[in-house]
């Protein structure tokens, strides 16, 4: 195998010492191979019944809980994250995994529906049968700032398997030792359960990644990262012989709404509360709120004071990447030329990050301002009526949230400014705080561009409609059917002749 590559290293993100690890980046022979090895895999897998498919989620989160205190370790040694957080991201991802498989076990997913032939005011009809069926090998791109729920097992990878594809992972190289132990433990919880070989595979370095969105065996890929990074493997994979969908999650600022009854009548509560949001990790989730729209006057004042408080008195905050913190340096300091520096927190040394909060009056606004600046910086706006508020949001572009805080339930000042913001944004939130995504059966973690580039979710149970694609059987014999779509057969939802039929059990 042609190992002419580098070696692929590991940095600690507290001291700065980097480690050479036991791997290389993916050479050009090795990748097709692996992209060939998850193509050969990819019928054997579709065909698994949808139990063997369960099984296989519930293994992997198993093997996740069981390694879970050197995992925690070494995530923590290369993104300073924390314990206690990349605890909790472990959980959730391990969650994830055993959601998806009761998504699995559900069925629901498949849109099963048969039309029995018969007589229609269009003329005779044939039988027709449909669902949902698996897309092929998908090309899963990790993200920095979850080393777990967003990386090798997380959400991306956990609803392509569920969907019944091969996956091939492009490593961070934020967390390169993290991501190596996470699949080492996949490929051996693979092998368990008798998956077929190729299922599951990683792969290291930026060529490699560029080169996996482009291989012919790839039938989709998902990517959690920058708008530059993003556009271009969008680009990529548009700009194949035969184009694939991309499933990216880009840049958003996550506007906040403070209304005149949130500010006359909770502005401390708000003010700390928010900067909370905007510190939490570093100031570096993609839901972070970057953009508060704040009323003018003595009422507002408050809800700024009190955000000021708090992001004053924070620490430096460390970066994933050392390029991520002279990235936010960058862009902390042009975006301080536009507006007014409200408070600063503790100076940054080498690797970290220093809390900011500016602030502008609406009618001051620049385009550099509404755009993301990834790390612990918000942009206070301050808006002297509705009109004003919505001409703000009009600069706005397309977010995974817009965040509306209010006086209470009956608060119903600025109609105009929330329909404004709900038009940009794939999930509004009252009375709380963007930072934090549930996965659920109702959650949407998407948005208009350049939040993402798709209508679909990369959180929560419907995640899994990215990787699978329609399949209609025509006059087909029974044995030539999925179980699912045969006759009688009970075991999902099925609309039949246009009425929705419970599988057995849950008529039960």
């Amino acid at each position: 195998m042609d190992v002419t590559t580098s070696p692929v290293t590991s940095r600690d993100a507290r001291t700065g010492e980097v480690r050479e690890l036991p791997v290389r980046e993916t050479a050009p022979a090795a990748l097709d191979d692996v992209a060939r090895r998850a193509a050969s895999a990819a019928a054997e897998l579709a065909a698994w019944p949808r139990a063997r498919r369960a099984e296989l989620l519930g293994a992997l989160a198993d093997a996740l809980d069981a390694d879970r205190d050197a995992l925690v370790a070494e995530a923590d040694r290369e993104t300073a994250l924390g314990p206690a957080r990349l605890g909790g991201e472990l959980t959730r991802t391990a969650y994830q995994l055993r959601t998806f498989a009761r998504v699995v076990l559900d069925g629901g997913y498949l849109e099963a529906t048969i039309d029995h032939a018969g007589d229609t005011p269009m003329g005779p009809r044939p039988d027709l049968r449909r669902m949902l069926v698996p897309l092929g090998p998908v090309a899963v791109y990790a993200a920095s700032n979850f080393p777990f729920a967003f990386s090798v097992l997380g959400g991306d990878t956990a609803s392509a398997l569920a969907a019944g594809n091969p996956v091939v992972v492009k490593a961070h190289p934020g967390h390169p030792a993290t991501s190596e132990r996470v699949a080492r433990l996949a490929e051996r919880a693979v092998a368990a359960v008798g998956a077929p070989a190729g299922t599951f595979a990683l792969v290291h370095g930026f060529e490699a990644g560029v080169a996996l969105v482009s291989h012919p065996a790839i039938r989709a890929a998902g990517f959690t990262g920058s708008l530059a990074g993003g556009r271009a493997l969008a680009d990529a994979a548009a700009a194949r012989p035969a184009p694939i969908p991309f499933y990216g999650e880009l840049s958003s600022i996550n506007p906040v709404l403070v209304t005149p009854s949130a500010a006359r009548d909770k502005a401390d509560e708000y003010g700390a509360g928010l900067a909370g949001s905007v510190l939490q990790g570093g100031g570096q989730f993609c839901t972070k709120p970057g953009l508060v729209l704040v009323p003018a006057g003595a009422d507002g004042d408050r809800v700024v004071s009190a955000l000021a408080e708090s992001i004053g008195r924070a620490p430096a905050l460390p970066a994933l990447t050392a390029g991520m913190a002279s990235a936010y340096e960058q862009g902390r300091t042009a975006r301080a030329d536009d507006a007014v520096v409200r408070a600063q927190g503790e100076a940054a040394g080498p690797g970290r990050t220093r809390p900011a909060l500016l602030e502008v009056d609406a009618a001051a606004l620049t385009a550099r301002l509404v755009e993301e600046c990834f790390g612990p910086l918000a942009v206070v706006v301050r808006y002297t009526d509705e009109a004003e508020a919505v001409a703000v949001v009009g600069h706005v572009e397309g977010s995974l949230t817009a965040s509306i805080l209010t006086g209470g339930a009956d608060d119903a000042d600025l109609p105009a400014a929330r329909a404004a913001l709900a038009a940009r944004a794939g999930r509004v939130l009252y009375d709380g705080y963007p930072t934090g995504v549930a996965v659920a059966w109702a959650q949407h973690h998407g948005g208009p561009w350049p939040s993402t580039n798709t209508l679909h979710t990369s959180v929560g149970a419907t995640a899994i409609r990215r990787f699978l694609r329609p399949l209609a059987w025509q006059q087909a014999p029974e044995h030539a059917l999925p179980p699912e779509l045969r006759d009688g057969a009970g075991l999902v939802p099925v609309r039949v002749d246009g009425e929705l039929v419970l599988p057995e059990a849950a008529r039960g």
